[in-house]
Parts: C-alpha cells; structure tokens; sequence
C-alpha cells in the first residue's frame, strides 16, 4: 500500500521555523509533482505550496510566499517544506499528497496523514 508519510510538526512561538518532511514508502514519486496543503479547524483545506518532478518548479499560496520554502531531493524519495516566520494562523494540520502533475486545488491522488503545526502567539 502506498502511504506518504509526514513528519516535523510541532509546537513554535511566533517568528520561529520548522521543517516538514514528506517521505513515501511502498513506491517512488520521482516521477510524481508534490505539494503540502493545510487544514486548520473548522476551515476548508487549502493549499500551500507544490513542486514539479523534476524540482524546477514551485508555487506558492500567496499567505507563505517569501516566508515558505518547498524541495524536494529525489535521490532519498523526500520532500520538504521549510517555514520560516511562522504566524499564528499558521496553525494547521499539514498534509503532502502526490499527484502526476502539479495542481493548487486538493485533486491529488495520493495523501499523507498529516502533521500538526501549531504557532503560539
């Protein structure tokens, strides 16, 4: 069974970093664009940042650009987001999905569990 598999979630004050790490088991997704999407409560889940397959390029949502970095490194099977200056409304549930191509709406075909982020004010 393919699963993606989150990581790096965490509790931070406001301004600080953390590091997301997004690694499949049961197959590779080389071939695959990535992308982490949120979920805060009581709110829809929306998207945050995508990345082709070959790594060159990224999108954004425009609430993380210049604060949010996304990678990946296709030789460990892994994908990254880096979050810097972490606001409040950060605060989500963090998921990685998978996806032939690279899409801003939640239509991707594989899904991770997801990893809690919760800023503090």
């Amino acid at each position: 069974q393919v699963q993606l598999v989150e990581s790096g979630g965490g509790l931070v004050q406001a301004g600080g970093s953390l590091r997301l790490s997004c690694a499949p088991s049961g197959r590779t997704f080389n071939s695959y664009a990535m992308a982490w999407f949120r979920q805060a409560p009581g709110k829809e889940r929306e998207f945050v940042a995508a990345i082709s397959w070959i790594g060159g390029t990224t999108y954004y949502a425009d609430s993380v650009k210049g604060r949010f970095t996304i990678s990946r490194d296709n030789a460990n099977n892994t994908v990254y987001l880096r979050m810097n200056s972490l606001e409040p409304e950060d605060t989500a549930v963090y998921y990685c999905a998978a996806n032939r191509v690279a899409l801003t709406t939640p239509r991707y075909d594989y899904w991770g569990q997801g990893t809690q982020v919760t800023v503090s004010s």
